[in-house]
């Protein structure tokens, strides 16, 4: 498959923020007295669009009650974000290969640039779509506006959500065991790919790219 553009999820696709997430999430749980939840809890637990999760778990609560809090007990984690193992390598070679990228993510964007900026990985993106809260309603709008053909486009995501939107798109789906759903739910969703983590996914586009057109 010869992919022209490439779409990123930003959280358990490119880094590694689930750390700060449980933690700012338990923060906000624990305002309104609720339990704090393990990581596996939240991980079963959690899905996107996330006011779906937070109505789940505390049901009648406003989510812009609850933004404040979570991005500040977010940055005061006593365990902070970090690039997820292959990523940078996944962004040079795309770089190299002259594959557009851009980013589509539920990532509040204030906490996503104070990221990206810090990490040194901004100018890999031809565009950021950041504090999306339904990607599939975004998708389409991108690649029209963008020019993405769909048969040569794809958007690599560590979520069920992010196959969904793929196939909402009509573009292909490249799931990655890094991030916040389980393996198994991930599989469950029929992505067009699969692979454990972004080395995986290079060394096989790489292979793929190289392989010329069929006339």
């Amino acid at each position: 498959m010869k992919y022209r553009s490439l779409l990123f999820d930003w959280s358990g696709t490119l880094v590694d923020d689930l750390p700060p997430t449980l933690h700012a999430t338990n923060v906000v749980l624990a305002q309104y007295e609720v339990p704090a939840m393990s990581r596996e809890e939240f991980r079963q637990r959690f899905r996107l669009p996330y006011p779906e999760f937070y109505e789940e778990v505390l049901p009648g609560v406003a989510i812009a009650d609850l933004e404040d809090t979570f991005r500040s007990s977010f940055n005061e984690s006593p365990e902070g974000v970090t690039v997820l193992p292959h990523a940078r390598e996944m962004l040079d070679w795309c770089r190299d290969q002259k594959i557009r990228c851009f980013v589509l993510s539920s990532m509040d964007e204030g906490l996503f640039m104070e990221q990206a900026r810090a990490f040194g990985l901004l100018d890999h993106f031809e565009e950021i779509y950041a504090g999306v809260i339904d990607k599939r309603e975004r998708i389409g709008g991108i690649l029209s506006s963008h020019d993405l053909e769909a048969s040569s486009t794809a958007f690599l995501g560590d979520m069920v959500h992010d196959v969904a939107t793929a196939k909402h798109g009509g573009i292909d789906s490249i799931a990655l065991g890094t991030g916040y759903d389980p393996v198994e739910r991930l599989v469950e969703s029929n992505p067009s790919h699969f692979f454990d983590d972004l080395s995986k996914v290079r060394e096989w586009l790489d292979q793929s790219q190289s392989k010329p057109v069929s006339a």
